[in-house]
């Protein structure tokens, strides 16, 4: 090269080495870009790039008289802009010595003493992450070698790891690969001198890089093919068709071959049926596809017979609990394995019959284990919602009106604070209003949301059909209403049928619905007369009276046997339950992916069916207790103390007091239910020698009264309680 005086060919570092016989001339282009005395002064076909040939002499001969400050040879071609500051340098010398070379504008060179630095805030986290290009760690450090997105606040780089990722991308492509974003990460790159050049993605220019995209797969895969032309051999619209696999389209199968009767029924291969195998989401949707089949004269069943429904369990709950203390955290104090309670508060549990308790409680016990779950994963959800507040102004009155005006409002993001107001509500305490307002308001709208026209059905809902709310985008809304209600401490709904809840996490092709999932009385009858016709004739009587419903369905089709009902059943399930809400169902899905939650019940179907399909559990002494840590101190006799607050939740749980547990939990935290997330802070317990005792509710602390004997501890207890939520109600 006539400027750095080096024979390299790398064009990642020094741009492209072009030679030009013609003028006896070779040059490095990034050289010549960055020297100090040139400048393109003709058009782009002229000389090199607009860099006429006796320019580039000329600039040949100005560098040739200074000297490299990094390697001492004369042809320093290149400057510090810096005011006051002389240094020279070669391009190769300059990248050696980290000096920041802009690719822009003027193309500005800065030497290892002026060039620009990145600004680190003091509260940033320091440490090492992974560079999201390479995948190595990269420290978090101000050094030349390390660069951080401007506008993502985790996200390091390499700085050699920026340049490759410029260089192929180019400037259509090259963007924050946290966020995608594109002006502010090009302009600060440019400023760092990362070179993003003037063109289009490497793999974009790639002739026929895409053609294999173009093509389908033709060819049936199965072990056995029975088409006597071939397993290539497609015929349309024929039983010698081939159905490519649903999920990677890599695979297919002759309908004939997999004993498909339609092109609209789904084929998985037998790769991507083993993947579903391991993660057992499959195995579900076999047993109910596959397991409630039955041969029939010789043809194939699917309906699928509802399983008995379960004997109603009594909302009561063991009560071993009051063998174990509550959770003690002291350092003096040794927690006690066993608490001796008061005479009138012991119980005596029947164990008649043994086995029917036994498994509920294990029932019980798998449902709290998926709930604590669902907790841990929604406070990771949480750490999206900033300290920034959103003030909604609610009327409970009118619930739906006020909270739809205040989750359409410009200003309300999901990931900010929510602070409730009920404009209907005066002389409320700032208390009240921070903490209890958003718990109550969360409980109205999710009460509001089960029994509105967008859902149908008694106890486990689906999705209904109001045409004016599709125009209105209100499902939508209710699924982003019921996301934000989760991750911001509002109950868990609890009311969707389990169809609702499959179709939402495995997809609507993949659910099969069943006879109780039909909340119109007239359809269900329909169904039930078709199902249980015990003739010919009789089905195809019935038929014949709903031939009109059964058109619009699309399930009119002449009947030959008796056992093409149970297809029939299916296909009118299909569409009443799932076709006929196709457009709901997709916009209370799209509403649900607010704050990652739809991505989240996808990832952990059974723990997310544990809260939105079952109803919340009632709150017993024994949850009470759990949900409260005892923080003990050396000069207070905390297990004394403890005894008397489990005996105080026995008896407020057997009705032997005039407040509820609902009552307790208000008083202290502001809310009368356990918020899916949990609460934050945790909720905690002091013994400290007061009168009465104090609730706490900005740090979730219940502070309780020493006593000498367990009735004035009750009684305090009880004047207290009673009298603070009376109050607020007033």
């Amino acid at each position: 090269c006539v400027l750095c005086g080096r024979t390299d060919d790398c064009p990642e570092k020094y741009g492209e080495k072009r030679t030009y016989v013609e003028y006896n001339l070779t040059v490095h282009y990034y050289c010549l870009l960055m020297s100090s005395g040139i400048w393109q002064r003709g058009e782009e076909d002229e000389g090199v790039d607009g860099f006429l040939i006796t320019d580039i002499r000329k600039e040949v001969k100005r560098a040739a008289k200074l000297k490299c400050n990094i390697c001492k040879k004369k042809g320093a071609s290149i400057g510090c802009v810096a005011p006051k500051c002389k240094r020279s340098y070669h391009f190769p010398c300059g990248l050696q010595r980290e000096c920041v070379f802009q690719f822009m504008e003027d193309f500005r060179s800065y030497c290892w003493e002026h060039r620009p630095v990145q600004k680190f805030m003091d509260k940033e986290p320091r440490g090492a992450s992974q560079c999201t290009i390479c995948l190595d760690l990269v420290e978090h450090l101000s050094v030349y070698t390390v660069l951080k997105s401007p506008c993502c606040k985790n996200a390091w780089f390499h700085r050699e790891c920026l340049q490759y990722q410029a260089l192929s991308a180019g400037i259509f492509f090259f963007r924050c690969t946290v966020c995608n974003n594109k002006d502010k990460f090009q302009k600060e790159m440019l400023r760092m001198g990362i070179h993003i050049p003037e063109r289009d993605a490497s793999w974009e220019l790639e002739e026929n890089a895409y053609q294999d995209l173009l093509l389908c797969y033709q060819h049936c895969d199965v072990k056995r093919c029975l088409c006597k032309k071939g397993r290539d051999y497609n015929e349309p619209d024929s039983k010698w068709e081939i159905k490519r696999c649903q999920y990677c389209g890599s695979r297919g199968t002759h309908l004939a071959c997999s004993s498909m009767k339609s092109w609209e029924q789904n084929w998985e291969c037998m790769e991507c049926r083993s993947i579903f195998a391991k993660s057992g989401k499959y195995r579900k949707r076999k047993r109910r596809t596959l397991a409630t089949s039955e041969k029939t004269n010789g043809a194939t069943c699917l309906l699928e017979e509802p399983p008995p429904k379960s004997p109603r369990q009594s909302s009561g709950s063991p009560r071993s609990f009051l063998l174990q203390s509550p959770k003690i955290m002291c350092q003096n104090l040794s927690p006690c394995s066993h608490l001796e309670l008061p005479a009138s508060n012991r119980v005596t549990v029947s164990l008649s019959p043994v086995m029917s308790n036994r498994n509920w409680s294990l029932r019980h016990k798998h449902l709290r284990e998926q709930r604590r779950e669902v907790c841990n994963i929604l406070k990771e959800l949480k750490v999206q919602v900033k300290t920034k507040t959103t003030r909604l102004n609610i009327n409970a009155e009118n619930i739906w009106t006020s909270a739809l005006k205040g989750f359409r409002q410009r200003i309300f993001s999901p990931t900010n604070t929510i602070e409730v107001n009920f404009s209907n509500c005066k002389n409320r305490s700032k208390t009240a209003t921070s903490a209890a307002s958003k718990h109550h308001f969360f409980q109205l709208l999710m009460l509001h949301l089960q029994n509105s026209s967008l859902f149908e059905g008694s106890s486990g809902k689906n999705l209904s059909l109001d045409f004016q709310a599709v125009k209105e985008n209100l499902y939508f809304e209710a699924g982003k209403m019921i996301a934000v209600s989760l991750v911001h401490g509002g109950p868990s709904p609890g009311f969707f049928s389990k169809t609702l809840f499959n179709c939402l996490v495995y997809g609507p092709e993949n659910v099969k619905p069943a006879l109780e999932d039909v909340a119109d009385v007239d359809v269900a009858q329909t169904i039930k007369t078709i199902k249980y016709a015990n003739s010919l004739s009789s089905l195809q009587s019935t038929l014949q009276d709903c031939c009109e419903f059964l058109a619009a369905a699309g399930c009119l089709r002449p009947v030959t046997a008796l056992c093409d009902k149970n297809m029939l059943v299916n296909d009118i399930l299909v569409y009443h339950v799932i076709k006929r809400v196709t457009l709901p169902l997709e916009s209370f899905r799209q509403g649900l992916k607010t704050l990652g939650v739809l991505e989240k019940m996808q990832m952990h179907p059974d723990a997310f069916a544990s809260i939105l399909c079952h109803k919340p559990e009632r709150l017993s002494a024994e949850t009470v207790c759990d949900l409260f840590t005892i923080h003990a101190s050396s000069d207070v006799n905390t297990v004394e103390g403890a005894d008397f607050w489990m005996g105080y939740l026995q008896d407020v749980e057997s009705g032997e007091s005039v407040v509820t547990l609902e009552d307790i939990l208000l008083f202290v935290t502001g809310s009368c239910y356990i918020p899916s997330v949990g609460f934050d802070p945790e909720p905690t317990i002091k013994f400290l020698h007061i009168g009465y005792p104090i609730g706490n509710r900005l740090l979730n602390c219940l502070e309780l009264p020493i006593t000498k004997t367990y009735q004035q501890f009750k009684n305090k207890m009880e004047l207290t309680i009673r009298n603070t939520l009376r109050v607020e109600r007033e």
